[in-house]
């Protein structure tokens, strides 16, 4: 009998133990998947559909001067103003977003230079072409990318511990 109960009860100790392991695992993966950083406040969500609007219908009267540049090839000076002012608030609240958008509005001097650039008869360089569209493209993008970060939830722990651990990877 006493033999019988010693099975029985390393049995139940591996029982016990496997259960353990399943209880932290679920507790870690509950950890990971919750949310990195508070959901917006109701103040916080306002401000930045303000600061997206104004961000948003700023870069669509800049895409509507490069299609008058595409029709003209006369240049235009951009608009940055709206972003300059409600930057912080886009920075603050959608931190992935301003990054890009960020990227784009860093990059109007180089288009407006390369749409005042001429060679021969008065014609564009394809280089400087190139430049222009490549950034009437990423305005594009970055008007998806903010009106997206309008909807988007707070990332998780997770998304937050793999974005930390591939930028210290070596890039290739």
């Amino acid at each position: 009998m006493r033999v019988q109960g010693q099975r029985y009860g390393r049995g139940m100790g591996r029982l016990l133990g496997a259960i353990a392991a399943a209880a932290a695992a679920l507790g870690i993966t509950t950890w990971l998947r919750a949310p990195a950083s508070a959901r917006r406040t109701p103040a916080g969500q306002a401000a930045l559909e303000r600061a997206v609007a104004l961000v948003d219908r700023e870069l669509a009267a800049d895409l509507e001067l490069m299609t008058m540049f595409d029709q003209t090839r006369q240049a235009f000076v951009l608009e940055n103003g709206q972003f300059l002012a409600e930057g912080a608030v886009i920075q603050r609240e959608a931190a992935a977003a301003f990054a890009f958008v960020a990227d784009v509005y860093a990059r109007i001097p180089a288009v407006e230079t390369s749409m005042e650039r001429r060679g021969p008869a008065g014609s564009i360089p394809l280089e400087d072409e190139l430049v222009v569209h490549e950034w009437e493209g990423d305005a594009r993008e970055a008007q998806r990318v903010l009106r997206a970060a309008l909807t988007q939830a707070p990332a998780s722990r997770w998304s937050v511990l793999y974005d930390r651990l591939r930028a210290r990877l070596p890039s290739r």
